[in-house]
């Protein structure tokens, strides 16, 4: 919320009310009367900040918040792990990797593979940059094999979803361990005990039931075409060059989640001059744009390509993605619109008076707070601030319990992403489905990983509570 005031004040129903109208309205543009999801996201952005009150001189402000923010994370990540996909798709290395897999795994688990790798890229790169780095290898592995995208992308991309949510060094649990007093070291290790059995109920397993009842082609957004000069860029490199190439941003940014969350347990100072520069290197948007350079040298110049060839290849990758970028900002958009309403906290001090357990109580304030206004980090830091009062420093609380409420309230953020989520637009463009595709799909898959991962957090709190 900005220091813009309202026109006028709606309470939580009215809210709740406007918030439901404005996805309705979305959802009718886009399916019915089939107009470009970016439009269509303006459309209702700018109706829904005129129908919470925010005032004529804030309206393009308030919009432009959320728009610029959401790209300012999204497109830096997803412009250069599209161009680093594009280089190791042209070279042929992604072909590579893909022989290399299936040789060592078989054709029947190539879905495991790429999950597992997946769950270990997860760690410590976050959901988008992490998927559009893996989709290159994805589409190869889908193709090459036959069947529905999905029995392929599903697991995948659930795999980042799961390890973004539930496990530090992610933002996320992070904050939330912080305030509410949880030991980090005891939230990643039961955050992973968590994060895999739900990915392998919610990802593997429920992937493969979508992959057999959506039949999803394969998109050709990462493909060069047949008669393209690009094609001169391939050199099927050597497995080694790719997989170092796929590690490397792994390494890069574990620099900084891994020191920044040694910083919050107090082992290192982050004010030091040396935790400071490795921690640059590794942000995401820097780790990413190292790798890319070395991929240029690496599958390019060293090959004895022409300059111009790897500068055509790398700008070719852009192209393709700017629609999806767009969209993307303008989900962000609209998430920023209903976070400026004040529904999230209208929504989330109503539920913080009914009364509930305290671990029941942040996951459904978590999810409903998601549902209301996109953006899994600002409903799992919402939810986390209100119960702060009753389990910070509580002795009623053992530190097991305690981490069992922060990965409940993890589960919460993550349920049923759908049309007021960025990462829900980024999911449905890359993997080319329709919004009542990805509805049916993604969103159904989140809020099971929102449910099971809270039913498994309860299980560990329960059993805590016996000691």
């Amino acid at each position: 919320m900005t220091d813009l005031e309202l026109n006028w004040t709606l309470n939580t129903p009215g809210l709740l009310l406007v918030a439901v109208g404005a996805i309705a309205l979305l959802l009718v543009l886009i399916m019915k009367f089939r107009i470009h999801a970016f439009v269509a996201l303006i459309v209702v952005s700018v109706v829904t900040a005129i129908a919470t009150g925010i005032p004529a001189v804030g309206l393009v402000p308030t919009l432009m918040s959320g728009f610029s923010s959401t790209l300012g994370s999204v497109a830096l990540l997803v412009g250069l792990g599209a161009m680093l996909g594009r280089m190791l798709e042209v070279s042929g290395g992604a072909e590579v990797l893909t022989n290399a897999l299936i040789k060592t795994f078989g054709e029947k688990r190539a879905p495991l593979a790429l999950s597992i790798a997946s769950l270990m890229f997860g760690f410590p790169i976050f959901f988008d940059a992490g998927l559009v780095v893996m989709l290159p290898i994805i589409f190869t592995v889908a193709r090459r094999l036959g069947g529905s995208l999905l029995t392929y992308a599903f697991p995948a991309a659930a795999a980042f979803s799961v390890m973004h949510i539930f496990v530090p060094p992610h933002p996320g649990p992070v904050a939330a361990t912080g305030l509410l007093g949880a030991d980090v070291g005891l939230v990643m290790v039961f955050g992973l005990l968590v994060a895999i059995p739900t990915w392998y109920l919610t990802g593997y397993l429920f992937g493969h039931v979508l992959g057999r009842r959506f039949n999803i082609p394969v998109p050709t957004i990462l493909d060069a075409p047949a008669d393209s000069i690009e094609n001169k860029f391939r050199s099927s490199p050597k497995l080694g060059t790719i997989v170092f190439l796929l590690l490397l941003p792994l390494g890069l940014i574990f620099l900084n989640t891994g020191l920044n969350m040694l910083g919050t347990a107090g082992v290192v100072s982050l004010e030091d001059g040396w935790v400071q520069a490795l921690r640059a290197l590794g942000e995401t948007p820097i780790a990413l744009l190292i790798t890319v350079l070395l991929a240029m040298w690496l599958l390019g110049w060293r090959q004895q390509k022409e300059r111009s060839l790897v500068e055509t290849v790398v700008d070719s990758a852009l192209g393709p993605i700017c629609s999806i970028i767009l969209i993307t900002g303008a989900g962000g958009m609209f998430g920023g619109v209903l976070r400026a309403s004040g529904i999230g906290n209208a929504i989330a001090d109503s539920l913080d008076a009914i009364g509930l357990p305290v671990i029941v109580a942040g996951f459904v304030i978590a999810a409903v707070v998601r549902l209301a206004q996109g953006s899994a980090t600002v409903a799992l830091t919402t939810a986390a601030a209100l119960i702060q009062p009753v389990v910070l420093g509580n002795p009623e609380f053992n530190a097991v319990q305690t981490v069992a409420i922060v990965l409940s309230l993890a589960a919460g953020s993550v349920f049923a992403g759908h049309v007021n989520d960025s990462g829900f637009w980024l999911v449905s463009k890359f993997f080319g489905m329709d919004t009542k595709t990805t509805l049916k799909t993604w969103t159904v898959g989140q809020a099971l990983i929102g449910i099971c991962g809270f039913v498994f957090s309860l299980a560990i709190y329960l059993i805590a509570s016996t000691f």
